[in-house]
């Protein structure tokens, strides 16, 4: 598809709702926010007894280090050696991050996440496929089900993906009108970013849908964040010491069955 350019110099155009989320400046306001919300959501989803967790979220996903902050041995999958997020030592032949005893392991292992066949069944307590890592894997179904395989009986995977509400602002923002006026009923959409990127977005009844099929119960599904970007960046403009209210607004907010947000996240386990 081709995006058309537009007269208007980049500098003076709006930032457009779709344009936010075309980018992950963790630096900015409503990024800052988004994170913060992402490791409170994380921190409510972590077992409560030390694990085995299986992350598929990328080296720069903040869950990660909370994980292990919390006791638990996290197995983090890496599409090359040279994208680990801090130094190994090695132990016992087993690369690990140095950390206090009373915390649990990383260790990095190259790999590709849509394929996990060097991890035996039942392999792990749980998996995170959090920072939209499915909705970048085309195959999704076949992803899920790896999972499902690797999980052990009552295992739990937490995931994050594109919302359909984000694919049809990214449609519209590139004059996609006849693919967009489709989109709402498509079986799949695949929606092509401004860098050249295809994302695979869904609603909340096609992840519950690749859920079951896989063999897994569907916990809960919410959107990530309720709370528009404008809105965030102006109330931390007003009150930068706001961040701790408004991620608490927005936990409370997300509870509610109005699957609005331009992500959606959902935890599903694997039958005893």
């Amino acid at each position: 598809m081709h995006v058309r350019p537009s007269p208007t110099p980049a500098s003076d155009r709006p930032r457009s709702p779709a344009a936010q989320f075309a980018t992950t400046d963790r630096l900015s306001d409503y990024w800052r926010f988004y994170w913060a919300v992402a490791e409170a959501q994380i921190s409510r989803w972590l077992p409560a007894a030390p694990s085995r967790l299986l992350d598929l979220s990328s080296p720069d996903f903040h869950g990660t280090p909370r994980a292990v902050a919390a006791g638990h041995d996290v197995v983090t999958l890496l599409p090359s050696a040279d994208m680990a997020m801090r130094p190994l030592t090695l132990v016992n032949g087993r690369a690990t991050v140095p950390r206090p005893a009373s915390r649990g392991r990383l260790r990095h292992v190259v790999g590709d996440s849509a394929f996990l066949r060097s991890f035996a069944p039942g392999s792990f307590d749980g998996v995170i496929a959090d920072n939209r890592v499915f909705s970048r894997q085309l195959a999704t179904e076949s992803s899920m089900a790896e999972v499902a395989r690797v999980l052990r009986p009552g295992g739990r995977i937490l995931v994050c993906v594109d919302s359909v509400v984000l694919g049809m602002a990214l449609l519209a923002e590139q004059d996609y009108w006849p693919e967009l006026s489709h989109a709402p009923s498509a079986d799949v959409l695949l929606v092509p970013w401004p860098d050249g990127s295809i994302t695979r977005c869904f609603t909340a009844e096609q992840l519950t849908e690749m859920v079951t099929e896989a063999g897994l119960e569907l916990e809960w599904i919410k959107p990530r964040t309720v709370l528009s970007a404008s809105t965030v960046e102006m109330m931390l403009a007003r009150d930068p010491r706001s961040m701790g209210r408004l991620v608490e607004m927005e936990l409370h907010a997300a509870d509610s069955d109005d699957y609005v947000g331009v992500h959606l996240v959902a935890s599903a386990h694997k039958p005893r």
